[in-house]
């Protein structure tokens, strides 16, 4: 495997950053995590509209490198791969060891890939044997936010439920599903919800660029799964992705 390290290609056993860069240090830096499908990474656009955003938010705006659509795909190109997993990580960089970062930036930025089968209508669904491997996380009122690495959806009664913006991350996957829900004639909601809600709920699924659209099969035991909507959305989301990637 070969990593893009810093704007050039690296053998994954090179691919080493400082133990001074302050992402190692303190965490200081932003991640996007990606899909590509038959070469192209869906959502592309906003994917690094979100990347520079958080960049902004960091106070190092000029981080990431305009170039970074050309390290991705060259990435992929490198290790031969068309669906993979892609995952872009920008840090402030090597800096004195101070905890107030300096106002000059020389980033430390890191394209890594790994193989992900083909999705799509013509894809296999990624499932996993049941085992409780993914947390709901709640905010400071008990409310239901998210899990710990995905958006939450659940369907109550016909309409589509999502937690509001706010204390959760504003998830690229989560943002196409409410847009294919409305597109649908869906009553979407978002709001807050307690976890009673979501165990109780007819429908349960979580969302990311990995995962996709995974159901959720039980909340602390209680069975909730998949149902009408869930699988027509997943549906609309391959249909999407066949016509914008393959």
């Amino acid at each position: 495997m070969q990593y893009h390290l810093n704007g050039e290609l690296v053998p994954r056993e090179e691919a080493t950053v400082s133990v001074d860069d302050r992402g190692f240090r303190y965490g200081d830096a932003v991640f996007e995590t990606c899909r590509a499908y038959g070469g192209e990474v869906y959502a592309w656009d906003r994917h690094v509209d979100r990347l520079r955003e958080g960049c902004e938010t960091l106070g190092m705006a000029e981080a990431a490198p305009d170039d970074i659509a050309v390290r991705v795909a060259e990435t992929l190109d490198a290790n031969d791969l068309a669906d993979a997993y892609v995952r872009i990580s920008v840090s402030r960089g090597v800096q004195p060891g101070k905890l107030t970062p300096q106002p000059d930036v020389d980033p430390t930025v890191v394209v890594y890939v790994k193989p992900l089968p083909r999705g799509g209508v013509d894809g296999e669904p990624v499932t996993d044997s049941y085992r409780p491997d993914e947390a709901l996380m709640r905010d400071v009122d008990g409310n239901v936010a998210e899990g710990a690495t995905s958006n939450l959806f659940f369907v109550d009664d016909g309409v589509l439920k999502t937690p509001a913006a706010g204390s959760l991350l504003p998830g690229i996957t989560r943002e196409l599903v409410v847009e294919f829900a409305e597109a649908e004639g869906f009553p979407v909601e978002t709001g807050r919800y307690s976890l009673d809600d979501v165990r109780e709920a007819d429908e349960a699924f979580l969302t990311n660029s990995t995962w996709e659209l995974r159901p959720v099969e039980r909340v602390d035991g209680i069975a909730v799964g998949d149902g009408p909507m869930t699988s027509l959305l997943r549906r609309l989301y391959d249909e999407r992705v066949e016509e914008r990637c393959y």
